[in-house]
């Protein structure tokens, strides 16, 4: 299958899902491909026939997004190396969920989340710890006992009802000996923090040096800016007071930023967010949405209360016209 039938079975799949889907991202470099939202689940996809061609560069850029957007990011692929990824097991990649297209439609389809995930030594999956203890002294066993009949240390018996997670064959013998579901399931629009630990957001990267001014400005006005190197905008600006955050690019007004401001936009549909291009010129106002603003105009802005009404009134009659 051609990545780009992929990424289109996939988009269809969160749509039939209940979600709202953001236009591709089709340009480069990417760090997405889609954004998705049904309620307050607001996803942000990467699609990979192979999951190995996702780098650390780009795992960094995703869980910044993540952060920045209050959204989980995810991987969809289908196979690492010459094996195709298991069904309803999630793996990771540079601290970002990465599961099958067959996962994700039990996932979002059928509301099926999966029980087992993939870690350094094998399949693992959560032992619900309190209800392992419950069985076990309904049964009036020992910790020793139920050691002695799974072939581990009374330590581990012990560990496992703290909270540590099991191999699947574990598991499953727990399951047989109690004739009940012990197991939870991989909480993933979390980002699956129960089973996986991961490093702090990664910190931002330097604003490339044409961008510098654009940051100071926005800085100046009450933003914190977060550059960014592979998303359609150039960085992710959140108002310090009331945490409005707003969608920033910045480059001439060129036909390559029109297709830009314009998947700004969709994106941030979706993301609830507002988005602004800053050019050096422009003959009108915005695109789709997305407020063109002047490189001088923008430098007259005194704070965030009027950048706000510059993008506002100038979708707005984007909107209207």
């Amino acid at each position: 299958m051609s990545r780009s039938a992929l990424v289109g079975n996939v988009t269809a799949m969160l749509e039939d899902a209940g979600f709202v889907v953001s236009d591709r991202c089709a340009i480069r470099p990417k760090s997405f491909d889609i954004a998705a939202r049904r309620s307050e689940d607001l996803i942000l996809v990467k699609i990979l026939a192979n999951i190995d061609a996702f780098n650390e560069a780009t795992g960094h850029e995703m869980r910044r997004l993540g952060t920045y957007l209050q959204a989980t990011p995810l991987v969809i692929g289908l196979r690492s190396r010459d094996e195709d990824l298991k069904p309803d097991v999630v793996y990771f990649r540079h601290g970002v969920p990465v599961f099958s297209p067959d996962t994700a439609y039990n996932l979002f389809i059928e509301s099926v989340p999966p029980l087992i995930y993939a870690a350094p030594g094998g399949l693992y999956v959560n032992i619900d710890g309190d209800l392992l203890a419950d069985e076990r002294e309904d049964r009036d066993w020992s910790l020793g006992q139920l050691a002695s009949e799974l072939g581990v240390s009374r330590r581990t018996v012990s560990k496992y009802e703290d909270g540590m997670n099991a191999s699947v064959e574990v598991a499953m013998a727990l399951e047989e000996l109690f004739e009940a579901p012990l197991t939870s399931p991989v909480d993933v629009l979390d980002g699956a923090d129960e089973v996986h630990e991961s490093e702090a957001t990664p910190d931002d990267p330097e604003a490339d040096p044409d961008d510098e001014q654009v940051v100071a400005v926005l800085t100046r006005a009450g933003y914190r800016v977060h550059p960014t190197v592979r998303s359609p905008f150039t960085a992710v600006s959140e108002d310090e007071d009331d945490s409005d955050v707003v969608l920033t690019g910045h480059s001439k007004f060129t036909k390559a930023a029109e297709k830009r401001a314009r998947i700004m936009s969709s994106i941030g549909n979706v993301t609830r967010t507002r988005s602004i291009y800053v050019v050096d010129r422009a003959k009108r106002e915005s695109v789709d949405g997305t407020a063109l603003v002047e490189r001088d105009e923008l430098a007259q802005l005194r704070n965030a209360d009027e950048l706000r009404d510059v993008i506002r009134e100038r979708s707005e009659r984007e909107e209207a016209a």
